[in-house]
């Protein structure tokens, strides 16, 4: 049992990627490119439930995710909502009449509940309309109170206001509007030599640039009235995450590990965290609480993430938050249910391996299966195929399993040399 299927009832799985709690809405290609991730929800379901992805699933990806996962084929209804620019996805479900379908299956499951990835006022009026709770708010759904907290907080400048309050020590920034970003990235590069310039609602990196005070190139002036962050760039080691949860009664840090970091942009993560210092890793740990108790008094539940990173000297420091299921939950979910309880929870690692001609879904396990690679139901390492063919058939996202940290690294080496590749 994962904390996804605790209670009863069947989940809809709701994978509304295209969610205005991230990004804007009008940014469309990342937006699709963050869809194309969507089937990697399956691997949350069991019989019963319900998965409403915003792109199709292959016959061959359900396949193998199923026998992966000891879940009888056709035991998981699946409503696939058609890209529709500028709309959330629960509004796209109307617009392409699947609002109705969606309520017949939620009428054979009584104690069905809703799974958002992200928690935003459409998935709420989802959720409402179906007269289902969203996990895991048991007894119904958070409020409009907890719902601009939440919005708020998924903003780099709503984090940094209650970092500072809770005493998180943060990069030397401010917030400013499109009208001061030029002033102020100005004002900024005069105290540091390198800054970075960040959207104030983004995820992934997406959108933020790296400005050196020797290199500084003239920008088209933003929008007067967007909103940005702009902090001194730490020179850093490494970059960490600490995931947590909030129920009613408690506030845990799930997990923990090191981001990989392409550009500024999220690639990949390795859990369990290592190699940062004892004292560093705890401050992290009560960072991570500390966040969870002020969402906990907004009346928030569920997943939430700290992003941090340690500069040279070992000093961390925090960057932003992610209150929704970030790219890892699922990953952490499926790990935890493959290890199955009373085991060891594995190391376990996300990433992209690039192969080096596009292949099939089909070939791409075939080659993982010469290789040794293929993880199958009772295996107690491998590497898992995770979220369907990529569109251009090259970039393959992948999570490994192993029972430490070098047998971890051994199997991404193997999986790049499988598909043709000698880096991931």
């Amino acid at each position: 049992m994962i904390t996804e299927h605790e209670g009863q009832g069947s989940l809809v799985i709701l994978a509304n990627f295209v969610s205005p709690l991230a990004v804007d809405l009008r940014e469309r290609s990342i937006l699709r490119q963050w869809s194309e991730q969507a089937p990697r929800k399956l691997w949350l379901t069991r019989p019963g439930d319900v998965l409403i992805s915003p792109v199709p699933l292959s016959d061959p990806f359900r396949r193998y995710v199923f026998h992966r996962l000891g879940v009888p084929d056709g035991s998981v209804a699946i409503i696939v909502v058609p890209d529709t620019p500028h709309l959330p996805m629960p509004e796209a479900l109307a617009r392409h009449g699947l609002l109705e379908p969606l309520r017949a299956l939620v009428g054979e499951r009584p104690t069905a509940r809703l799974l958002p990835t992200a928690l935003d006022e459409a998935a709420v009026a989802l959720a409402t309309d179906l007269r289902i709770p969203v996990v895991p708010y048991e007894t119904g759904v958070p409020n409009p109170t907890t719902l601009r907290a939440v919005a708020q907080m998924n903003t780099k400048s709503g984090f940094r206001a209650v970092a500072r309050s809770l005493g998180l020590r943060l990069p030397h920034g401010r917030a400013c509007t499109g009208s001061e970003l030029g002033r102020e990235t100005g004002a900024l590069l005069r105290a540091h030599e390198r800054v970075v310039v960040k959207p104030d609602r983004s995820a992934g990196g997406h959108g933020l640039r790296f400005v050196t005070r020797s290199e500084r190139t003239a920008q088209p002036p933003p929008p007067a009235d967007s909103h940005w962050v702009v902090e001194e760039y730490v020179d850093h080691t490494t970059a960490v995450s600490a995931q947590g949860h909030i129920t009613a009664a408690r506030i845990d840090v799930t997990y923990d590990g090191e981001m990989r970091m392409s550009g500024g942009s999220f690639a990949g993560y390795r859990s369990p965290l290592a190699g940062l210092s004892a004292p560093a890793h705890e401050e992290l740990t009560t960072w991570t609480r500390a966040l969870g108790g002020h969402l906990a008094l907004t009346g928030y539940r569920g997943s939430y993430s700290l992003d941090a990173l340690s500069a040279h000297d070992g000093t961390l420091y925090a960057l932003e938050c992610n209150v929704r299921r970030t790219a890892t939950t699922t990953a952490h979910a499926l790990v935890s249910r493959l290890a199955g309880s009373g085991r060891p929870m594995p190391a376990w690692a996300t990433g992209t391996a690039v192969a080096a001609a596009p292949l099939s879904f089909e070939t791409a396990v075939t080659r993982l299966t010469e290789a040794g690679l293929d993880f199958q139901p009772e295996d107690a390492e491998g590497v898992l195929l995770y979220a369907d063919r990529p569109a251009n058939g090259n970039g393959w996202r992948y999570t490994a399993l192993a029972t430490d940290h070098a047998r971890l690294t051994e199997l991404e080496v193997g999986l790049a040399a499988a598909l043709g590749h000698e880096d991931l």
